[in-house]
This record gives structure tokens, sequence and C-alpha cells, in this order.
């Protein structure tokens, strides 16, 4: 007789109010065989606020490739788990996506139960273009590998979403300014749906001031959104920026300017103007 394999469910659990949860996350989490969460002590907080006794185990970035095996086979047999992370939605900077990926090769039954997500949460409130936008995670923690992920970044993708630790983000922020200019719009969204949540618009210069302007303010998760460039006067498109952007990245500025003026049929000078804005004149 064959076992019928159970179901990996993924479990949006709250990024701060612990009211965020729906009542469909809360029946799976008191049901399932198991929960694998990405700190057992700290869901733990969850769990008993809501009475749920389901048995725990870790399921962290450092035991993720080795664990997955075992939660594999624990399905195969007809249990269930539901996957957590800290807060918010699983895999979206996450650990996860190894036991997805093994349970979609394998046939089990993968199941999403959403809810709260600071990055749409984040994206929802803080009035910036949302009809297209690049999410790109966590950035790096070095100086220099930071500027090399927003260069890389081409034009034209529509706002930019990234989540930032309070350690790093007055040093991103000077990054976000060399790499995007002193005039980008930004919003830098913090402790959402936490008592002293708080969106801050204006430059980086600006967000950077209001930071150090109390150190209280520099704490807790973060957010971190650019706006996307403003289109310009002679309505030059992104096809054409970004090809620009790349020119730029091996070309003399005004060689790249011309080479794009030909490749699109657009005007040299303005597109020489717009890669000066990018260079910070």
């Amino acid at each position: 007789m064959t076992t019928q394999s159970g179901q990996l469910y993924i479990v949006a659990t709250p990024i701060g109010n612990l009211a965020d949860i729906s009542q469909r996350a809360l029946d799976i989490l008191s049901t399932v065989d198991w929960i694998a969460a990405e700190d057992t002590r700290h869901s733990s907080r969850l769990l008993q606020h809501y009475g749920i006794q389901s048995k725990m185990l870790a399921l962290h970035d450092h035991n993720e490739k080795q664990r997955a095996a075992s939660l594999l086979e624990k399905l195969k047999q007809g249990q269930s788990i539901a996957l957590i992370s800290d807060a918010g939605t699983p895999l979206i900077s996450d650990p996860g996506y190894s036991l997805v990926r093994y349970c979609q090769q394998e046939g089990v039954q993968v199941v999403p139960v959403p809810g709260a997500c600071a990055l749409i949460a984040a994206l929802s409130a803080a009035g910036l273009p949302t009809d297209q936008f690049l999410f790109i995670g966590f950035l790096a923690a070095k100086q220099q590998q930071r500027l090399n992920q927003l260069q890389a970044i081409p034009a034209g993708v529509g706002t930019l979403v990234c989540y930032e630790t309070a350690r790093r983000i007055q040093d991103t922020l000077q990054d976000v300014q060399q790499v995007f200019g002193a005039e980008r719009e930004l919003v830098l969204a913090k402790e959402l749906t936490k008592t002293f949540e708080h969106f801050a618009r204006g430059t980086a210069s600006e967000i950077l001031q209001w930071l150090q302007d109390d150190p209280k303010r520099c704490q807790g998760e973060m957010v971190l959104m650019i706006a996307p460039v403003a289109k310009t006067e002679s309505d030059i498109s992104d096809t054409a920026l970004h090809t620009l952007q790349l020119l730029m990245a091996e070309l003399p500025l005004k060689k790249a300017a011309a080479l794009t003026a030909e490749i699109h049929g657009l005007k040299k000078n303005a597109l020489y103007q717009h890669g000066l804005s990018l260079q910070q004149k």
C-alpha cells in the first residue's frame, strides 16, 4: 500500500503586530505534524500567544540543505509540515528555497498560505510607483560589493526595493546617493506594523540627516525604496537608457552617448546630459 505524501505549507506570519495573521494560518499551524521555523525560540512566542502546540524544529540558512532531506522523508511518509520564518512570508529573503525545490522535484504538494510581507506592506504605503518594481533583497555588507550591486541595476526597472539592517542603513544611503545621485527620491519604511512605524521620505542626504538627528531612529527592521528615474524632457526610452548605462560601463561618456544616439535615433546631447546626471556632475 502506497502512503500518500503529506503537504508542505508555506505560512506567512506577522512582521510585528501579532494580530496580522489569518485564521487559515492559525488552523494550519495548529493541525500540522511539524512546524519548521527559522528560529524556534523566536517563533515560540507567536505559537504560545495563540495556544498552538504543534512540534517545532529549526530550519535556517546553516542547516537547510542537510535538514531538507529528512523533512522530505517525513512528507513522503504522509506527515504535514508548515514552514515559517521569523516574520513575514518564508523564502522572501528568508530560508526555505532548498526545501521547496526538493518538494517540487519529488512531487510533494507545496501550498502557499499568504499573509504579511514587509516588501509589499512597505511598497503599498510608500507613495512610489507600484506598476513595476524590482526587489533586490538585502544588499551586500561590504561597501564595494554593495556599490557593484547598485551600479549593475539597469535603468527602467521601476521602483527599487531592498531590506536593510539598522547597523548598515547609513552607509547604504551614502552609497545610494553615490550611484543614483543627490536628487533621487527615496522612502525608508521602518518598524512596519509596530508601535513606532514610520515612513521617512526625501533624498538620501535628507533621510540620512533624519536618522542622525535622533539615534533611536536608527533601530529596527527597515525597507528602503528608491523611486525610478524621472522621465526626461526628451522622452528617452527605458531601452535607450539601459543601452547608455551599459556602454558607459565600458566607454567614455561622450562615446557612449554618441553610440546610444546612433542606435536609437536620439539626440546625442540629451543622452550626454543624462549620463552626466548618472555620474553626478
